[in-house]
């Protein structure tokens, strides 16, 4: 699933409860893009924004249940077979809505960020002399 794209990796001190609030659209993204089995999900995931193997498998298997992705087993000549994981109907209108939401979102945070930080002297309830 590794992309030839320029990737932003994010620090790891960024609050887990950040990346897991993401964790869901970034595999329908992933997973829109080509299908695959969750080590391999995992390991960009881990590149991406650094979060752990253990954190994908209870995902994938709350995905199927919610009828997000479906699931397929691909022979391997290096051990026993893989289970592949595929994007439903569901998963890609899931994909669209949270990816709108996200937009949304984070145009709302950039809008808080960029407001112009007052000047002390500025500031309400300050005392000047």
């Amino acid at each position: 699933m590794g992309s030839s794209r320029e990737t932003h990796t994010v620090p790891e001190h960024i609050d887990t409860q950040l990346k897991k609030g993401v964790l869901t659209l970034c595999v329908l993204a992933l997973l829109n893009r080509r299908d695959g089995y969750a080590y391999d999900i995992a390991a960009d995931l881990s590149k991406a924004i650094g979060m752990g193997e253990g954190t994908i498998y209870p995902l994938m298997r709350r995905m199927q249940t919610d009828g997000l992705v479906e699931t397929y087993l691909v022979e391997s000549a290096a051990g026993p077979s893989r289970k592949y994981y595929r994007l439903t109907a569901a998963g890609r209108r899931a994909l669209e809505a949270q990816t709108a939401e996200w937009r949304t979102f984070a145009d709302a945070v950039e809008a808080v960020l960029a407001e112009p930080v007052p000047a002390p002297a500025e500031t309400k309830g300050e005392l000047t002399t």
